[in-house]
């Protein structure tokens, strides 16, 4: 927390200052764009992967921006969460023109027929069990992108014969994603300035919970711990 500092160059990305205001995302950016930048990395292999529908597990700051990212890429998107609306989120979510489902009202094994074949999903939900139904729903020559860590010692019963036949004869990509380089950083930069460009004001409603100086530690603390409608909670060290 110095005024200055020194570091290597290759760890420093340029934000432009239209984007000072909500360079804040760029590192949880980075997270979804690593693992949609690898979906159409590994797909590569399928010259006819052409991506048209996708869905997304979780409505948390992640997979908002996991929305977002695949809306920009011109994806038909549905994401799914517990909470029924009225839901902030899902407003969010309904203002990219993207889809939002509860899982309370419609499983994801109901929402496939009406909605798939799934291309991509992005699980984000650290709900362990969702991974395996997720699997299932997978269309033919799609990636299953899992960036959610999940702990403890859940078991469950799955059709494993039928998961891993669609797989194999699906040509069907399961992939874990973790930490993001240069790359995904450069890559969250500038689809957020897409976003403000095509969606005006919506990385700002993310930033639902600013505090405001080292002195008020406790307050952020205890926002991120009871607010249940907070999106993202952030510090703000010295004005910009």
């Amino acid at each position: 927390m110095t005024e200055y500092y020194v570091d290597d160059p290759e760890y420093i990305i340029r934000v432009p200052s239209s984007l000072r205001e909500i360079g804040v995302l760029v590192e949880p950016m980075s997270v979804p764009e690593k693992g949609v930048i690898q979906a159409y990395e590994i797909q590569r292999r399928l010259r006819v992967w052409r991506p048209c529908k996708a869905a997304v597990l979780g409505a948390g700051t992640i997979g908002l921006l996991a929305t977002l990212i695949l809306r920009l890429r011109g994806l038909e998107v549905t994401t799914f969460a517990r909470t029924t609306k009225p839901f902030r989120n899902a407003e969010l979510i309904e203002a990219l023109g993207a889809r939002y489902i509860s899982t309370t009202e419609m499983s994801l094994r109901q929402a496939a027929p009406a909605y798939g074949p799934f291309d991509l999903i992005y699980e984000a939900t650290g709900f362990s069990p969702l991974v395996f139904e997720a699997m299932e729903v997978l269309g033919k020559n799609g990636v299953l992108v899992l960036a959610s860590v999940t702990g403890g010692d859940r078991t469950i019963e799955i059709p494993a014969d039928k998961i891993n036949l669609d797989f194999v004869l699906g040509n069907k990509v399961m992939v874990g994603t973790v930490n993001g380089n240069r790359d995904y950083f450069e890559a969250a930069v500038q689809d957020l300035a897409l976003a403000a460009a095509r969606f005006p004001g919506w990385p700002e409603r993310l930033l639902t919970d600013p505090v405001r100086g080292l002195d008020n530690y406790q307050p952020l603390f205890d926002t991120l711990t009871s607010a249940r409608d907070a999106i993202k909670v952030y510090l703000e060290i010295a004005p910009l």
